[in-house]
C-alpha cells in the first residue's frame, strides 16, 4: 500500500464537471493498493497518516498531527502509484491490485480513517476519471509505503 500525502490548505475532486468532494485545511491522500496488501497494511497506514506530525505548531515547527489541528482528509484512489518503469517507456501496473481486491480495501481504509479521526472522510470515486485540485501548503508532500516501514 502506497500513499502520497500532501498537506493542503484546500483540495477538491471533480467528476464529469461536478464537485464530488472538497476540504479546507488538512491532507489530500492519494492511495494505491498492491496485490499483497491486507488489513495490517490498512491499519498501519491509517495510524501513520492520522498521527503524522506535519502541521505547524505555535513556533512554526512541524509538530502537530491532523487531529491536533482539526484538519480534514480527502482520500483518492490511484492505482498508478504502483507503476513499474523498469523496462521501456510504458509503465506496467502489474503490482497494482485489481478492482475486485482494491475496492474493498479502499472502502475499509476510508472507514478506518473516519473511525480514527472521528470525522467523515471526503473521497473520490474508485475507478472514475477524476480532476483533483489542491493548494499544497508548504509545499509538504510525503510518500509512505506500508511495505517499506522506515
Amino acid at each position: 500500500m502506497r500513499c502520497v500525502i500532501q498537506r493542503v490548505s484546500e483540495a477538491s475532486v471533480h467528476i464529469d464537471g461536478t464537485l464530488k468532494s472538497s476540504i479546507g485545511k488538512g491532507l489530500l491522500v492519494l492511495v494505491g493498493f498492491e496485490v499483497n496488501d491486507n488489513s495490517e497494511d490498512l491499519t498501519w497506514m491509517a495510524n501513520k497518516i492520522i498521527n503524522m506530525r506535519i502541521f505547524h505548531d505555535e513556533a512554526g515547527l512541524m509538530n502537530k498531527s491532523l487531529l491536533e489541528v482539526d484538519g480534514n482528509l480527502l482520500i483518492v484512489s490511484q492505482f498508478t502509484l504502483h507503476a513499474s518503469t523498469k523496462k521501456g517507456n510504458r509503465p506496467s501496473f502489474i503490482a497494482a491490485a485489481r478492482p475486485e481486491q482494491a475496492i474493498p480495501l479502499y472502502e475499509s481504509f476510508l472507514e478506518l480513517c473516519s473511525s480514527l479521526s472521528g470525522k467523515a472522510i471526503q473521497s473520490g470515486t474508485f475507478g472514475a476519471d477524476m480532476k483533483v485540485g489542491l493548494i499544497n501548503d508548504g509545499p509538504v508532500t510525503i510518500v509512505v509505503d506500508s511495505k517499506q516501514k522506515e
